[in-house]
């Protein structure tokens, strides 16, 4: 007879979650929270989209950090620290822990959104209180920035939110105080160059009501971008010229959503648009016709926590990941992916205000 030694409960959890093959079950999202000055980390069940916090989070990082982005090896995390004027590099442990490497590299004033290449060769930073995107080249081993010669590129007043299209090509910027997209094609050195026709007016005459553009979303097939517009309380449609990058609006636009609508995120094929709306606390869900024309899929918002600051697709595409920065929550909604139509999951208690998140695959 011979005794075997057993594992304590939680380590045989822990280990479970790291063996080939069980964490196909769940993955990692990472959440800034700017008001403890960390970056929350959750293990997300794929099964039912149930946030579990991650042991030793928050981890602390840099000031007020407000947009975060995960680098396509998932060996990096990127984060934009808004009252530091910095960028922290975050190393990911075997725990999906976070180790943050110093020093921190410069921006210029107020970096507000992050966003990258399918390839993770190049991090695109706006800075809100400069006018400008700073352009990174990326280590492939260290995850070392270096900005590249000729960053940064200037762009309206007040860039809020910053996106690379899905090809790699194009990059397009919100910006928010000027009511204009600013709209450039991705160098293989990541130098922009503005597309013609950019900047992209999104009021047609100076009396007219500020749109105030706070986000950007491109279908997963690269042929529409919308544009969550806060201070009108509607959203912008273009189509995007596949060659040239260039946006001509959808015929009817801007439609209406919800009230202060801040984010917004394509469905996984593109066929329906999600837009999250600030003051109202609700989703207004949309189906595209083929020309991206939306029509409401419900009569009725779907409710969320105080003040949605955010929604994004979940790395498993069945879901949609919600940030209350009113509740400090994240709701988890299912998709039905033939009528468009969510179902409430769960809602998650994250201790703080969220801003924004990012997922391993």
């Amino acid at each position: 007879m011979f005794n075997r030694p057993v594992l304590a409960t939680s380590a045989l959890l822990a280990l479970l979650w790291l063996l080939p093959g069980c964490g196909s079950s769940h993955h990692t999202a990472y959440i800034t929270t700017p008001l403890n000055n960390g970056v929350a980390a959750f293990r997300v069940d794929n099964h039912t989209g149930k946030l579990n916090p991650l042991p030793g989070s928050p981890f602390q990082g840099g000031l007020s950090p407000v947009a975060i982005v995960v680098h396509p090896s998932d060996k990096f995390v990127y984060v934009a620290n808004g009252g530091g004027n910095d960028i922290s590099l975050f190393k990911i442990q075997n725990t999906f822990g976070l180790i943050e490497v110093l020093p921190r590299t410069p921006a210029r004033l107020n970096p507000s959104s992050l966003a990258m290449d399918p390839a993770g060769k190049f991090l695109f930073v706006t800075n809100s209180g400069s006018n400008n995107v700073s352009v990174f080249s990326i280590d492939g081993t260290s995850g070392a920035l270096s900005e590249i010669t000729g960053s940064p590129y200037a762009v309206g007043f007040n860039p809020i939110f910053v996106t690379v299209s899905p090809s790699g090509k194009f990059l397009y910027v919100a910006n928010s105080a000027g009511n204009t997209i600013s709209a450039f094609t991705i160098g293989s050195s990541g130098t922009l160059t503005e597309i013609p026709g950019s900047p992209y007016v999104l009021t047609s005459s100076p009396l007219a009501q500020s749109a105030g553009p706070n986000w950007i979303a491109i279908d997963p097939t690269e042929k529409f971008l919308y544009v969550a517009n806060l201070l009108s309380s509607n959203i912008s449609g273009f189509t995007i010229d596949s060659n040239t990058g260039a946006l001509t609006i959808v015929n009817g636009a801007p439609f209406n959503a919800g009230t202060s609508p801040s984010s917004l995120a394509f469905g996984p094929t593109g066929q329906f648009l999600y837009v999250a709306n600030l003051t109202s606390n609700g989703i207004t869900p949309f189906a595209l016709d083929t020309k991206g024309v939306p029509t409401k899929i419900t009569s009725t918002d779907y409710p969320t926590g105080a003040n949605p600051s955010f929604i994004v697709l979940d790395v498993t595409k069945t879901y949609l990941l919600v940030g209350s920065r009113g509740g400090n929550s994240i709701g988890t909604f299912s998709i039905n992916s033939s009528s468009g139509q969510l179902v409430p999951l769960a809602t998650t208690s994250i201790g703080s205000s969220p801003t924004s998140l990012s997922a391993l695959k």
